[in-house]
């Protein structure tokens, strides 16, 4: 087999692999309402295979600086949601998507304009929970309507995160870890989310899966963080195991909360 057909055939796998994890995440954010949804949608459904694949391709130490990188791009995505929240409550789906990822990406290239160091990613998600988490508080409830599901839905969805894949995958063989780190942290989730939900059940219940997926990021920031840590000092396996650890214990702490507060 030449090491061109290798080399696609790998990266088909890898794209339909990461398509089946968000369509699995999609189906289960549209039965089960904005706060159970939000928590979903913020597991590392694009970024934990993302991570995985650079990791095969690229060792332990490249996975570890793509984290680093990746750590600031957090609160580009907190932001980004702000944003979406906000204009979501009045305006249509283009202006809405287009405003969250217009202000994603200028907060992405301020990022890259500063070096890249663990505190320096601390200190910018701890600011942006800090403002954001508190403006979308009170856009976190509204009633979710009952949801047809059209036959594009989730051939959409797959392809936003397989083209995801497919350009980290490709680039990470051109550009340096920085910026495999900042396209891999791009909100392909939260933005299938928007694009699909809003035009079918409106602005307000879409704003509200992504005002309760604004808490779920607090604990993918400290993902990524402990993935940098545990990647550089215990190797790749030992620094994913423990990244989507961190995730999935903070998303379950947060929907034992809810529960106990309801009742």
């Amino acid at each position: 087999m030449s090491p061109d057909l290798a080399f696609l055939l790998s990266l088909a796998l890898r794209m339909a692999i990461t398509a089946a994890f968000v369509i699995a995440a999609s189906i289960i954010t549209e039965r089960s309402g904005p706060v159970i949804g939000a928590l979903v949608a913020t597991l590392p459904v694009s970024a934990g295979p993302s991570y995985i694949f650079l990791a095969l391709d690229h060792g332990a130490d490249f996975v570890a600086d793509a984290a680093l990188a990746g750590i600031p791009m957090n609160a580009a995505t907190i932001f980004a949601g702000l944003a979406y929240v906000l204009l979501a409550q009045r305006a249509s789906t283009l202006v809405s998507v287009a405003g969250a990822v217009g202000v994603w990406l200028i907060s992405a290239l301020a990022t890259r304009a500063a070096p890249a160091t663990l505190l320096g990613g601390i200190a910018v998600n701890l600011i942006a929970f800090a403002v954001c988490l508190p403006l979308v508080q009170r856009f976190r409830s509204a009633r979710m309507p009952p949801i047809a599901r059209r036959w594009y839905d989730m051939p959409v969805r797959a392809a936003l995160v397989a083209t995801l894949v497919a350009t980290v995958v490709t680039l990470s063989n051109i550009v340096g870890a920085k910026i495999s780190g900042i396209i891999t942290l791009f909100p392909v989730v939260f933005t299938s989310l928007m694009l699909i939900l809003q035009p079918r059940i409106g602005g307000k219940p879409t704003a509200a899966v992504i005002a309760n997926g604004l808490w779920g990021l607090v604990g993918f920031g400290m993902a990524v963080m402990v993935l940098h840590l545990g990647a550089k000092y215990l190797g790749a396996v030992a620094g994913l195991s423990l990244g989507l650890a961190t995730c999935v214990t903070w998303n379950l702490g947060l929907w034992a909360y809810g529960r106990r507060k309801r009742a």
